[in-house]
């Protein structure tokens, strides 16, 4: 394979003489197509190797990909170049792309946030098209951060992209606080930004398994090697066969041999009497005359309507793909383009790992090297700065000063990016501060003014509030966000990085952050030092003698105190001190409490958006949520802040979830897409699987300690209660007594207020009849209830297409979805996937070719099941419309408020109090 002429590559030039001193010539990987390929020129198809052909990929091997000992060459750059440079420039120019925009949009917020707003259209509005933007900017960030390789870069941007996490949970909780509902559209914003619904999807950041990929596969082997022990593997266990006798075994062999030959003599009869018939036909046409001129235009007749029939079918075809509304050939194949993508990816994924590894070693041996080189340097300014610090208070003061303690920070707080001058005001700002205080102290106290008073202030006070309007509340990752973008501002933005062409580590930042971690390290010992310098400086100029400090001994008595009332603390007490996290594990697993996760990822929960929505509402019609709105409140409570610690300590906290709707809509499927986007461990705490395991309050308490144990140890981790109204019953039936249902109801609250925001545990409930629940138990438990609905007709439309082609379907013009999407109105998706699976046998899969699927195949076996009627759909709106955020929804709509509603509830029980009395 020859080599690529450099003049052909605009970059040709500037790589040959960048990269003589590394020793690497260019070589043709045969076209490796990369994501944004368009953007790349000729160079992008060039390889790099050290030393000729034999030290990396071979010259000769047409695709350079794993396999060919890629990457393996030692020193300066990997072995292939699987990131080229127009690549590497595209993530980079899409990086800052995203900072601008998000540069902008925090300039708008600070304006934002000192207004105050009174039209509540108005006040959604902004919100949403904040929420919107910063969805945007996630999705670039969470690309950008998956695919650069600068391991600098990557630490940046993380702060930022968890920063970016966090403002949108922040903003959801706004819109939730003012509209009172879980749910919101922003058709009319989007079609506004111009940007297409699919671009609100929510990703999930890749970091999240990445990052903790080998801790995950562990601790799946060891959960599969304690089921393999004790035979509660589900996916090994072989079912059980009902043995027969064999004199019926006989005979249904026998009805099935009889029946194959019954319908092998009727095929041969009808052979027969097509062969007798033919005969008959030809024997009738040869007395017949042939008339040559008639046959011939009958056979022209026949094949120009053929050949016409095809043509146009060929061009309508052709129409329909180019319109949009049917895929073109091939689609459902996955290109080479893809697949080689797919392959740079992993490879840069490697390189990604090579270069925080060096980066990680730089860090320790370049802080060693300063250690050397600058420390005796670093020690002797700290020196003479704090001496010159002692003579400066000398003179002003006429004492030396009080050096300040290590608790409090050192001359850490003294100096901290002070000049000497600067450190001379504070001194002298001190000594008046002071002065001021006395003359304080000696005045007589004030005064206290009467209730009436209070009662005015209080009252202006609210008036000023109501005149003020809505403001945003504060948030706590603004603050987090600009100090990043301002990082950017002065390190990235405008840096030269023409030297750094594979994209490593930078020295220089490397040395700025560890000159400061090693002044720290010194200053410590510097003060030990010149506290005993002060001491002998005061022994000898002053010949005064250092008496034991007063402030100790305080400090000592706030300990006492702090000892007394830790002795409330008894009830935290560890249960099982004496036990490892992996006796706990394996026993919990062992009991059956938990369980594995099924391979789920949260894309799988298909659905359609609802496009109505905002039309809906203005019309004063609450819409039904739509299956993706549903999916993006899962990943917003459940996914986001379990994967990520900033987020989940900082963000608006969630500490349960509650999905509620009919059999069959997928809820199962989203707690098992929860541990798996995030890599958590499932807990099963249900009214059905705790029954008869730990008996009695003591056994009780164990295992709900047990699990929390666990749970913080190994975080993330969802605790799932299935049927969970059958713990909030109303009453429990008579057939489920022995069982108590109950047992969790009381413990519950208390576990909810022992988790903290540290603790990425979340506890989620399903329900299929949440009506059967006490309503106030049940929604104290539950902070988020989120109804998941059955499938509308852009949803089954789509979830038809995809579960036949995922299940080996063929789907040809025959097969007539939208009138499948039609008839299936009131099944779930359950009902969908059950039915695809029992029409799509291996032999029907294998006989598409000849005879395409039909929709009346899939309408035969919708007969035998019952869907989600009306009525019962109408029953969940209605519970949901007693629920806290239900009504404070309903007030609004009708024009009251919450307030209100308190006081009328706080006027009632007023009632009910004098008619007991």
């Amino acid at each position: 394979m020859g080599s690529v002429p450099w003049d052909c590559c605009p970059h040709g030039a500037w790589l040959q003489t960048s990269l003589q001193g590394y020793g690497w010539t260019p070589v043709n990987l045969g076209g490796i197509a990369l994501p944004g390929s368009a953007l790349a020129g000729p160079c992008m198809r060039t390889g790099l190797m050290q030393g000729g052909a034999e030290s990396g990929a071979r010259a000769e091997d047409p695709e350079g990909v794993p396999g060919n000992d890629l990457g393996k060459v030692d020193g300066g750059l990997p072995g292939i170049f699987a990131y080229s440079l127009s690549s590497l420039r595209m993530y980079n120019k899409i990086w800052h792309q995203t900072q601008e925009a998000l540069n902008s949009l925090l300039d708008k917020e600070s304006e934002t946030m000192t207004e105050s707003q009174r039209n509540q259209g108005f006040i959604f509005q902004m919100l949403a098209t904040f929420y919107i933007k910063y969805v945007q900017i996630f999705r670039n960030l969470e690309n950008v951060y998956d695919q650069i390789v600068h391991p600098q870069k990557r630490l940046l941007i993380r702060k930022i992209l968890d920063g970016v996490m966090g403002r949108i949970l922040e903003l959801k909780n706004e819109m939730v606080e003012l509209e009172l509902t879980e749910f919101h559209y922003f058709d009319d914003i989007l079609q506004d930004l111009k940007l297409a619904p699919q671009q609100l999807d929510i990703p999930i950041p890749k970091y999240f398994l990445k990052e903790k990929l080998e801790v995950i596969k562990g601790r799946e082997k060891i959960l599969a090697q304690i089921l393999a022990d004790t035979g509660l593997d589900m996916a090994e266990k072989k079912y059980s066969v009902k043995s027969i006798p064999l004199e019926e075994a006989v005979k249904l062999i026998q009805i099935a041999e009889r029946a194959r030959q019954g319908r092998l003599r009727a095929m041969f009869m009808k052979q027969i009497f097509l062969q007798e018939y033919r005969a008959k036909q030809a024997k009738f046409l040869s007395e017949k005359v042939a008339d040559l001129e008639a046959a011939a235009l009958q056979i022209q007749k026949v094949w120009r309507g053929f050949h016409q029939h095809k043509k146009t079918e060929k061009l309508r075809q052709e129409e329909m793909i180019f319109l949009g509304m049917n895929p073109p050939p091939l689609f459902n194949e996955v290109s080479a383009t893809i697949i080689q993508a797919e392959k740079v990816t992993s490879l840069r994924n490697e390189v990604q790992m090579k270069h925080e590894e060096k980066y990680r070693e730089a860090l320790v041996t370049i802080k060693d090297d300063l250690k050397l080189i600058e420390g005796p340097d670093i020690k002797e300014n700290l020196q003479d700065q704090i001496r010159h610090w002692f003579i400066e208070c000398r003179n002003l003061t006429g004492t030396f000063p009080d050096y300040p303690h290590v608790e409090e920070g050192g001359s850490a707080i003294i100096f901290s990016n002070k000049t000497p001058q600067q450190v001379t005001e504070d001194i002298l700002a001190s000594q008046e501060e002071e002065e001021k205080n006395k003359k304080n102290k000696k005045k007589a106290k004030k005064p206290k003014k009467p209730k009436e008073d209070k009662e005015k202030k209080s009252t202006r006070e609210k008036s000023k509030e109501e005149d003020e309007g809505w403001k945003m509340s504060p948030s706590v990752f603004l603050p987090t966000m600009e100090e990043g973008n301002n990082i950017y501002k002065d390190m990235w933005r405008n840096r030269d990085e023409s030297w750094n062409f594979p994209q490593d580590h930078d020295p220089e930042l490397i040395k700025q952050e560890k000159r400061k971690e090693l002044e720290s390290e010194i200053r410590i010992q510097v003060d030990e030092l010149m506290r005993q310098e002060l001491k002998n400086l005061k022994l000898a100029v002053n010949r005064e003698k250092e008496q034991p400090v007063k402030a100790g001994k305080k400090k000592g008595g706030k300990k006492k105190k702090k000892g007394k009332t830790g002795k409330k603390g008894k009830k935290d007490t560890d249960l099982t001190a004496d036990r490892t996290i992996e006796s706990l594990y394996k026993e919990l697993v062992e009991e059956g409490l938990l369980i594995r996760a099924l391979n789920v990822n949260l894309s799988d929960y298909i659905g359609e958006y609802s496009y109505l929505g905002t039309t809906l509402r203005r019309v004063s019609i609450e819409p039904m949520p739509s299956l993706l709105d549903v999916r993006q409140l899962i990943a917003l409570y459940g996914i986001l802040p379990l994967g990520s610690a900033t987020v989940h300590e900082n963000a608006p906290l969630v500490k349960s979830l509650l999905l509620a709707g009919p059999s069959g809509v997928g809820k199962k499927m989203l707690v098992h897409a929860i541990c798996t986007e995030t890599g958590a461990n499932l807990f099963d705490l249900s009214a059905a699987n705790i029954a008869g395991k730990y008996p009695g309050k003591d056994g009780l308490q164990m295992m709900l300690h047990m699990v929390s144990k666990v749970a913080r140890q190994l975080q993330p981790s969802v605790v799932w209660i299935r049927d969970t109204e059958k713990t909030f019953y109303k009453k429990v039936p008579s057939a489920e007594r022995m069982m108590e249902p109950k047992r969790l109801k009381k413990q519950l609250p208390k576990i909810l207020r022992l988790l903290k925001p540290d603790d990425r545990i979340l506890i989620v409930g399903t329900t299929q009849r949440p009506f059967d629940a006490e309503l106030q138990s049940f929604c104290k438990v539950y902070q988020k209830i989120i109804l998941v609905p059955r499938p509308d007709y852009a949803s089954r439309f789509v979830l038809w297409k995809q579960i036949i082609q995922r299940n080996g379907g063929i789907i040809t013009n025959a097969l007539n979805i939208s009138c499948l999407a039609k008839v299936t109105d009131g099944f779930t998706q359950g009902h969908i996937v059950q039915v695809v699976k029992g029409v799509l046998t291996d032999r029907r899969i294998h006989r598409q070719n000849y005879k395409p699927l039909v929709a009346a195949e899939f309408v035969a076996a919708l007969t035998r099941m019952s869907p989600v009627y009306q009525e019962e759909e109408e029953s969940f709106k209605d519970w949901y419309a007693k629920t806290p955020m239900g009504k404070k929804r309903a007030l609004a709509l009708t024009g009251g408020t919450t307030e209100k509603g308190k006081g009328e509830k706080k006027e009632k029980k007023g009632k009910k109090e004098k008619t007991k009395k």
